[in-house]
Formats: structure tokens, C-alpha cells, sequence
């Protein structure tokens, strides 16, 4: 049981979570401060935990599934645990089960609009491991899957969704496409060959990371119109600019000609991001 979840959280990345969760806590806790005037409670970011950590794993655990054999194709991906035989289909199925009913437990100890939202939520992750069967825009739908994070944090801790959770949402939806580009380069050849979709197959690595490079564009823009439009302070403009840089540095590593960089951008980059971001909110929120 024990080798069986080890595989299982082999298999969805689960310390790929430090990219989502930083941002739902930045959520729940701008969102409480700013709307609410206080910090959220100990249970309020508990429950945001539980569904994010049952949200992410039902969504790794689908695309795992849905795609066993397209990954049992693929050189890069054979070795996952299904197309391997290290879990069975049956067995992944169970943990989706599992994964589902802690975000469902998690948004009724919250309020109504999470409880509402749920089905919008499930649609999309369940929506996305399909996308690329039929559209290049299949980055953006992960974007909105992973934006549905911070988001989600800030309706747990107001139960409402305003502009700024709107510009929240938006800039972290940009900055996952983008990021998703880039790691999506890597297959661009397989992904043609096989009739898949993505912003790499479709335009070329070259015409990619220039998209790419596009949406952290943008994404800077929304979380500066999020820093003048919460009223929030230096401390966070400097967590801004310290992305900026981070972005700027993570395009610098992946060349259309070398991908041999491509983990750390991905990986590396993205996760000091994500924390960065959380740091900074947390030290203005303090001083606010």
C-alpha cells in the first residue's frame, strides 16, 4: 500500500503543487483582507488546502488515465505509471474518487458560492485532459483549471468574486498557458505526428516560445493592475518586479534550438514564482 502511494504521488508531480498552492493562499488571504478586513480563520485555509490538494490530484490523476495511451506512444511518457503497469486503471480510478470527494467535503465547509462553483470546476479539470484532442488552446484551459486556485481561495475566504479576484485569476491563467507552452515544446514533433493539438505543434517551437513569451508578458501587466487596483503596497510592486525578472530569466534559458534547459525554466523558475508572489503579499498584507 504503501510502494502503491508512493507511485500514485510519483504520478500526478505532487511537489509540482508548490506552483498552485501559493497562489490559493494568496487568494484566500488578499482576498479576506481586502474584502473582509481580517485574516481568514486556521479552518478557512485547512479547507483551502483539502480542495486544492483533492482539486489538483483528480485532475493529475485524470489526465494520467485519459491519456495512458497516448502516453504509452510517446518516448518521453512511456514510463508513467500506467502505460508501465505500476498502477492499474481501476486503481487510479479510486484515487479520482477519492481526490473528488475531499474537494466536494472541502467546499461545503466553506460557504454557498464554493458549493455552486463546483461544477464549473469539475467540468474544466475533467475538460482539459480532452482539449488537446481538438485545440490548440489547450494551455489556456490549463491556465483556467490552475487559475481556478486562487480564485477558488479568495471565494472560500468572501464568498464573493470581484474585480480584483477577476485580475488575480486572469494573470495566473497567462502566466500556466505560458509556462505550459514552453513545456509543451518538447513534444511538439511527437504531438504532430499523433494528431494532438498544442501552441508548439501548431506554430512551431520558434512562433511558441514568442507566444509564450506573450502571455508573461500580460501576466506582469495583470498583476501590476492588481497592485494599483487593491491599493496594495511597495512590497508587493517588488514582488512584481521580482517575477518580472524571474520571467525574463526563464525565457533566457529555452532557445528553439536547445531545450535542454527546459526542466529548470519549467520547474525551477515557475515555483520560485509562485512562492515569490506569496512572500511578498503576505509581508504588504502585514504592513498594510
Amino acid at each position: 500500500m504503501i510502494n502503491k502511494i508512493k507511485i500514485i504521488l510519483e504520478m500526478i508531480k505532487f511537489e509540482h503543487s508548490i506552483f498552485a498552492l501559493p497562489f490559493a493562499f494568496m487568494g484566500a488571504v488578499l482576498g479576506s483582507i481586502v474584502v473582509e478586513g481580517t485574516w481568514p480563520t486556521w479552518s478557512e485555509i485547512f479547507w483551502v488546502i483539502v480542495a486544492m490538494v483533492g482539486a489538483r490530484s483528480a485532475a493529475m490523476s485524470l489526465n494520467r488515465l485519459i491519456d495512458r495511451f497516448i502516453d504509452a506512444k510517446n518516448p518521453r511518457t512511456a514510463t508513467r505509471a500506467i502505460p508501465a503497469g505500476l498502477l492499474s486503471a481501476l486503481e487510479v480510478v479510486a484515487f479520482i474518487v477519492v481526490s473528488f470527494a475531499a474537494l466536494f467535503y472541502a467546499a461545503f465547509q466553506l460557504n454557498d458560492l464554493a458549493v455552486k462553483l463546483l461544477p464549473l470546476a469539475v467540468f474544466v479539470l475533467i475538460l482539459y485532459s480532452y482539449t488537446k484532442r481538438f485545440t490548440w488552446l489547450c494551455h489556456f484551459v490549463l491556465g483556467v483549471a490552475i487559475g481556478f486556485g486562487p480564485l477558488g481561495g479568495w471565494v472560500a475566504t468572501t464568498g464573493q468574486i470581484d474585480t480584483t479576484a477577476m485580475l488575480l485569476f486572469l494573470s495566473v491563467v497567462l502566466w500556466t498557458a505560458g509556462f505550459d507552452i514552453i513545456y509543451a515544446c518538447q513534444d511538439a514533433d511527437f504531438d504532430r505526428q499523433a494528431g494532438l493539438f498544442s501552441v508548439p505543434s501548431r506554430f512551431g517551437i520558434a512562433n511558441a516560445l514568442l507566444i509564450a513569451r506573450g502571455c508573461h508578458i500580460l501576466t506582469i501587466i495583470g498583476l501590476f493592475s492588481l497592485y494599483l487596483y487593491a491599493s496594495l503596497s511597495i512590497w508587493f510592486l517588488i514582488g512584481v518586479i521580482v517575477s518580472a525578472v524571474i520571467l525574463v530569466y526563464e525565457h533566457s534559458l529555452v532557445k528553439p534550438n536547445d531545450l535542454s534547459k527546459l526542466d529548470m525554466a519549467f520547474f525551477n523558475m515557475n515555483g520560485v514564482l509562485s512562492v515569490v508572489m506569496f512572500v511578498f503579499t503576505m509581508i504588504d498584507l502585514v504592513f498594510l
